[in-house]
């Protein structure tokens, strides 16, 4: 069996070097552009080395044929240990948010040597049962299906969709910007040469399902001080996703985002960026 090459990884710093290293994992389709610049320089301006980067099948980085991914949610995983070794840090505070937030739990279980702490933002437990816990809501399941007709290499159609998409996940608190988002989904499909590869991540499998350790039923085992930040109003992973998940791992907190979607609103980063920097001083 031939090993795989090793893919290009994009990414970009914010602040000084000399700083505690805080990694940030974005979500599905999502490059690192969805960590806004302006999120990360005021991680930065406390005192964070502020580092986003681009998955796989996303923005700058390797991209892969559309339809059958060769790599697993583990492999995303050493991804993120990767680009700390390009930058030589031997350890970092890392958060993930949505699909970011289900590899950062998988980072801190396959390589908790090399996380200090933990935010999850937005996401879900890995490895434990949700079956009982809310689904998505009926109008962002209802939105999710027109995915299905999108000509994913048809910039006007993808632009318009991710826009829609942008608005469906938004909270209950904040105006959507209608004409801002288009212009950053805009400039996210061009950076990224399209959208299409991206599609990959809806139909990636765990290293387990391909002969690798299962590390999906070991949540119980993470000792990395963990923060959970989750809006009320998210309709992906309703907040209940977020409380279970800081109430399986021992010690872990839990900050609710009053009427937050599934986002990064700026009108709630004063909250999520203190919480963030308040969590990696503790460490």
């Amino acid at each position: 069996m031939t090993k795989e090459v090793e893919p290009e990884i994009a990414s970009q710093t914010f602040g000084d070097p000399v700083h505690p290293p805080m990694l940030l994992i974005m979500g599905a389709m999502a490059s690192m552009l969805w960590w806004p610049e302006a999120f990360c320089r005021k991680l930065a301006g406390k005192g964070l080395f502020v580092i986003r980067y681009d998955n796989r099948d996303t923005g700058r980085s390797t991209k892969y044929a559309p339809g059958e991914p060769p790599y697993t949610f583990d492999d995303m995983a050493d991804d993120a240990i990767r680009v700390l070794d390009s930058y030589g840090i031997a350890k970092a505070h890392v958060a993930g948010m949505s699909m970011g937030g289900m590899i950062a739990q998988l980072v801190a279980l396959k390589h908790r040597s090399r996380v200090i702490s933990l935010t999850a933002i937005s996401t879900s437990p890995i490895g434990i049962d949700t079956s009982h816990l809310p689904g998505m809501t009926d109008a962002y399941m209802k939105h999710s299906a027109e995915g299905a007709k999108v000509d994913w290499s048809n910039r006007d159609e993808v632009v318009d969709f991710i826009v829609k998409d942008a608005h469906a996940i938004a909270g209950t608190a904040h105006p959507f910007d209608e004409k801002l988002t288009r212009a950053f989904v805009e400039q996210d499909y061009d950076r990224s040469g399209g959208l299409l590869s991206a599609t990959n991540h809806f139909l990636l499998k765990s290293g387990e399902d391909r002969g690798g350790e299962d590390w999906r039923s070991r949540l119980h085992e993470l000792k990395v001080p963990l923060l959970v930040i989750h809006g009320t109003a998210d309709p992906i992973f309703p907040v209940e996703h977020g409380a279970a998940l800081a109430e399986a791992v021992a010690g872990a907190s839990l900050v609710r985002i009053e009427g937050g979607g599934h986002e990064l609103h700026p009108d709630d980063w004063a909250t999520i960026v203190d919480a963030i920097v308040t969590h990696s001083q503790a460490r």
